[in-house]
């Protein structure tokens, strides 16, 4: 049996809300950002080269592009590795829809893994089933790190670079968790690309925001360029001198070219501004949600069996809670989901479901046709995010935890 939580704070009379998620913004955010608004540039700026820098360092990965959000994030990875139709890329079924709608972005399409319906997480044997499905003709696989849960790398890439996959990471979840070597999400041992998130529910905040890292450089500039619509001043990369450049063969002070199908994903310098802040708060808001997440797990262990945790992916990971997601065995419990979640509302307590599997969303079903994917159903049957972010009170957890408990009728 678990022991009561220790809380040195004073219970308040009213209990505030507690939404499944809230940004956390000091004063050295809004300094950062007022500077900004102050300086020279508003738009594509210093900062953000700042900032791209920064979190290539504490990624440790060779390279960084930002973006204005993480589906853009996710779309300049596959562009950047040239995903085109006719090719085939493997989602797993459980994630937010922008895992699978980025490669359409692309042209390709998709087909629809299934995952542990114990994490939530692609695996090994899920995807070598999906790339049976998709015939030969997959070029790509997005492992995603749900809920920060990191997926079983070494063997996913086993698989996938065995069937001559691309890997790009959906990372969006993960920024500051380590993989059982040590290694930071993001740094690439594995994948071509990892994609981050910066919406304000997210580890960090950048107001929206998004990152790529990259193992290659020369790729990252590529996705530098395609965010900015492709276009380049570089002398090197003039195709046309007579447009481009004068007499002594230098760049004319309007040139500049458009090398390839573009996009307008540019990150502000508020929001570089605001990202570089909060990254300097990584390590602190990651340590103080995993305290948070192990007092969860603490304090639900009188529900079980009817209230368990998401499982870790791999073994020996360090990972940066984004959510704390548990699955409830409502059907046993003889209640629904839904009136789980509205008397909670009644408390002032928010939760959420991540996800629907996405196959089930109209746009795909009418693509696909209806489909079934076991693990994915048992996983999304059950699972409910809990209230995580940095400023929870160990006495808010407790409050959820009872909270739950009484809705549940435990």
């Amino acid at each position: 049996m678990a022991q009561p939580l220790e809380s040195p704070e004073p219970v308040e009379v009213e209990e505030t809300p507690l939404p499944y998620g809230r940004h956390f913004i000091d004063e050295a955010d809004v300094a950062a950002v007022v500077a900004a608004l102050r300086s020279e540039f508003l738009a594509h700026g210093p900062r953000v080269g700042q900032f791209e820098s920064a979190f290539a360092a504490a990624t440790e990965s060779a390279a960084a592009a930002a973006c204005s959000s993480g589906t853009a994030a996710l779309h300049l990875a596959f562009a950047a590795l040239d995903l085109q139709p006719g090719d085939i890329c493997v989602v797993p079924a459980i994630t937010f829809l922008a895992s699978a709608t980025a490669a359409r972005f692309c042209g390709a399409e998709v087909v629809f893994s299934d995952v542990d319906p114990a994490s939530g997480l692609i695996t090994a044997e899920t995807l070598g089933e999906a790339l049976a499905r998709a015939g030969g003709k997959a070029r790509c696989v997005v492992p995603v790190h749900l809920g920060g849960r990191i997926c079983a790398m070494d063997e996913i890439a086993e698989v996938a670079r065995g069937a001559g996959l691309s890997i790009v990471e959906d990372a969006c979840h993960a920024l500051g968790g380590r993989d059982a070597a040590g290694r930071p999400v993001g740094a690439c041992a594995h994948a071509d690309a990892a994609a981050f998130s910066l919406h304000p529910v997210k580890t960090i905040a950048a107001g929206e925001g998004g990152m790529v890292t990259s193992p290659d450089p020369a790729r990252a500039q590529r996705m530098r360029a395609l965010a900015n619509h492709a276009v380049t001043k570089d002398p090197d990369r003039i195709t046309d001198p007579e447009l481009s450049l004068d007499g002594a063969g230098q760049l004319n002070p309007w040139s500049y070219e458009q090398v390839e199908l573009g996009f307008n994903y540019r990150m502000s310098e508020l929001s570089g501004a605001l990202g570089m802040s909060q990254l300097a708060k990584l390590e602190r808001f990651v340590r103080r949600r995993r305290e948070l997440s192990l007092l969860y797990d603490l304090a639900l262990e009188p529900l079980g069996p009817w209230v368990r945790p998401a499982q870790a992916g791999a073994p020996g990971q360090r990972i940066s809670p984004h959510l704390h997601q548990v699955l409830i065995d409502f059907e046993r419990l003889g209640t629904d989901r839904a009136t789980v979640m509205r008397r909670l509302v009644e408390r002032r307590i928010g939760t959420q479901v991540h996800y629907i599997p996405v196959y089930r969303q109209p746009y795909f079903a009418q693509r696909h046709g209806r489909m079934r994917l076991e693990g994915a159903e048992a996983f999304y049957s059950q699972v409910l995010a809990l209230p995580l972010f940095p400023t929870m009170r160990n006495q808010d957890v407790e409050r959820v935890t009872g909270a739950l408990a009484e809705a549940l009728g435990l």
